[in-house]
């Protein structure tokens, strides 16, 4: 037959992320020949698994009218709340209080939609981005098609049309309401938005949006793919709906979208294709898909040779047979001539059109087919979720091998600048030389005995302009600490960036700004360096108090004492720079260490070192910690959550419990 198409669609869920199961209520045939067959069990059967009654059964390529609709569910399965004899009155809309089990299921979903919607993969991982394509659609789902098809089991049984480009869909859901009610083409690709054929004591249902929320509700056509016309027709019975969707091998990307959105929203879904394109390897991942996911389908193979029927047909049924969606009703049309309508003839469409005749008729068959479909999509999110939980998993674990990375970056600052505090690497140089100069000439001892002296030298750097004695000392203690501070800053912070740059989530973090250290951090070690002095100066001013040399010589002597415990602290384990260093330097330490153990006592002395070197190294450790922050700061603006995998994998887990109970196809498989 001569058809028209419309629009386009791909999955947005992968196979690999959908249960791996065959619906229990689904049962394979083995070959072409074999029947097929869509069951629920009986009471009766139950006492006999071997026995079962058919749901929709044929024989391959025997005439489709004679399939039967899907049965009733088991009387003891979860109840289906009765359906109002007239869904377009106001007050019949009001859903009635669901069964605890229905409760219990739509509160568990409730939380993992939660939990996945609360769930991000901000880092660059392999894994990531699959997850947020997944994670995004099955949110879609819950909302489109899982809450609130589970609120209302009653409601109107949703047949998804959906095929590749071309495969003739809106022409057959034009024949099967018998009225061009979906615009068919032939330009590719389409844009117009999805159309869905009621009956319309069924359009409050699909009128108020709690299926499908996203798409704007309209009557007439339009061009906007978030759009959903929706068109009544009393032709089509009550109970059942036909939807319209876009090619799912579209050339364009929002159209597959939505076309893989609207298949997950199906209760059955109707596959189109030709004789020309059955085999294609979109359509075939979409239907794997929709086995997995426990979707009731039934497949229409459309504009078949007359010539060609038995050999074309009874290929497709054996690629059905293989991926074991063998059960599966087959409808067969031959190439034929359109009426004036575009309609395919009525003698053509009847066995097709007879069939969902008797399945709209039919409350168990239409309750059968939902419950099949929803249960096998809630058995579907356990293997899903599980996939997220292994991405979000992994998002934690790079986000820890990350902050290591710049932890170990600047725990080895730490080290350094303990050794070097440690190993007398900082008395060099000029800060020796000042020593010396200090201590060699008497003017240690001076500012710590005379009080003349102190006034003289005053006076003299007043005349003069020469710093008061052991402020050279001072400057070059300060200068050696704050080289030593922007050095170990510039190694741990080219240690952090090259770590993460050779991490994938690392790299996508950076900026040449981290490479370096921060452009403030030479007046912050300034400051830290000598905030450091003033409380060194402050710890001899309390331990001499009560030490009538130091009292003597107040503030001054306090200044040289204080100088001394500097040198100390640079020299603790009496390990001075080899050479010339070491004659010219040990013997200067050793006798400001002499005079300060005359003065404070032995064991002072070493107090006040320690002291003043585990401060130093404290304040060092918080400039060190606000450099790494730089690096830390990236990873905690990505929000990545405390053990978001357990957290997934929970709510999954609720979900299954409290689906297993509530046996939807009345097995608690």
């Amino acid at each position: 037959m001569t058809t028209h198409g419309d629009a386009v669609g791909q999955a947005a869920l992968s196979a690999e992320a959908a249960a791996t199961r065959q619906p229990a209520t689904v049962s394979k045939t083995g070959s072409a020949d074999e029947k097929a067959q869509v069951s629920t069990m009986t009471d009766q059967d139950a006492d006999h698994p071997d026995r079962t009654e058919s749901a929709v059964s044929r024989q391959p390529h025997e005439d489709p009218g004679t399939a039967a609709p899907p049965p009733a569910p088991k009387p003891d399965s979860a109840p289906v709340p009765a359906r109002p004899a007239d869904l377009g009155e106001a007050d019949a809309l009001a859903a009635a209080e669901p069964p605890p089990g229905i409760k219990k299921l739509a509160e568990a979903l409730g939380n993992l939609r939660s939990a996945i919607g609360g769930t991000a993969y901000p880092l660059v991982m392999p894994s990531a981005e699959e997850a947020q394509r997944v994670g995004a659609a099955l949110v879609t789902q819950l909302d489109d098609y899982l809450l609130p098809r589970l609120a209302r089991l009653d409601a109107p049984l949703l047949v998804v049309v959906g095929g590749s480009t071309g495969a003739g869909k809106s022409t057959l859901v034009n024949s099967l309401v018998r009225a061009p009610v979906s615009t068919a083409g032939v330009l590719r690709p389409t844009t117009r938005s999805p159309v869905l054929v009621s009956n319309p004591a069924d359009l409050p249902w699909f009128q108020q949006g709690e299926l499908l929320p996203g798409l704007v509700r309209t009557r007439e056509p339009s061009n906007d793919a978030a759009a959903l016309q929706i068109v009544s027709i009393p032709a089509l019975g009550a109970g059942l709906a036909f939807l319209d969707a876009p090619d799912i091998d579209s050339v364009v990307d929002r159209n597959r979208k939505l076309a893989a959105q609207l298949l997950a929203a199906a209760d059955l879904w109707l596959f189109v294709t030709t004789a020309a394109r059955y085999a294609d390897a979109v359509p075939w991942e979409l239907l794997t898909t929709a086995r997995l996911r426990g979707t009731v389908i039934a497949l229409v193979l459309d504009r078949v040779p007359v010539e060609a029927t038995a050999e074309i047909a009874t290929h497709l049924q054996d690629m059905l047979n293989v991926r074991d969606l063998g059960t599966a009703p087959l409808f067969v049309l031959p190439e034929t001539q359109l009426d004036a309508q575009g309609l395919i003839g009525e003698d053509v469409i009847r066995p097709l059109h007879d069939w969902f005749g008797r399945l709209a008729a039919d409350a168990d068959a239409r309750a059968a087919v939902v419950r099949q479909t929803l249960d096998g999509a809630l058995m579907s999110l356990n293997p899903a979720v599980a996939g997220l939980g292994d991405a979000a998993d992994e998002q934690a674990r790079a986000a820890k091998a990350l902050g290591d990375r710049v932890t170990a970056a600047y725990r080895a600052g730490r080290q350094t600048m303990a050794d070097g505090l440690r190993d007398g690497r900082l008395l060099r140089g000029e800060v020796l030389a000042r020593w010396q100069e200090f201590v060699g000439t008497g003017e240690f001892l001076k500012t710590l005995e005379s009080k003349v002296g102190q006034l003289r030298d005053r006076f003299v750097s007043a005349l003069t302009g020469r710093p008061l004695p052991g402020r050279y000392l001072q400057a070059a203690l300060e200068s050696q600490l704050v080289t030593l501070l922007r050095a170990i800053s510039a190694d741990a912070a080219e240690q952090a960036y090259a770590s993460w740059q050779a991490h994938p989530a690392g790299a996508a973090l950076l900026d040449l700004d981290l490479q370096r250290p921060s452009a403030d951090l030479p007046e912050r070690a300034d400051r830290m360096v000598r905030d450091w002095q003033q409380w060194v100066l402050g710890l001899v001013r309390a331990e001499g108090a009560g030490k009538r040399v130091v009292a003597r010589g107040a503030a001054y002597a306090v200044n040289g004492a204080g100088l001394a415990v500097m040198i100390a602290v640079f020299t603790s384990t009496a390990f001075l720079p080899t050479g010339l260093e070491v004659a010219a330097g040990a013997g200067s330490a050793i006798a400001a260490q002499k005079v300060l153990e005359a003065i404070f006592g032995d064991q002072a002395i070493r107090t006040l070192a320690t002291q003043a070197r585990e401060d130093l190294l404290l304040r060092a450790g918080k400039l060190f910690d606000e450099e790494a922050a730089r690096f830390t700061d990236r990873l905690a603006a990505v929000g990545l959550d405390q053990e978001p995998g357990a957290r997934l994998r929970q709510a999954a887990a609720d979900v299954e419990t409290a689906r297993t109970e509530l046996a939807l196809t009345g097995s608690a498989t």
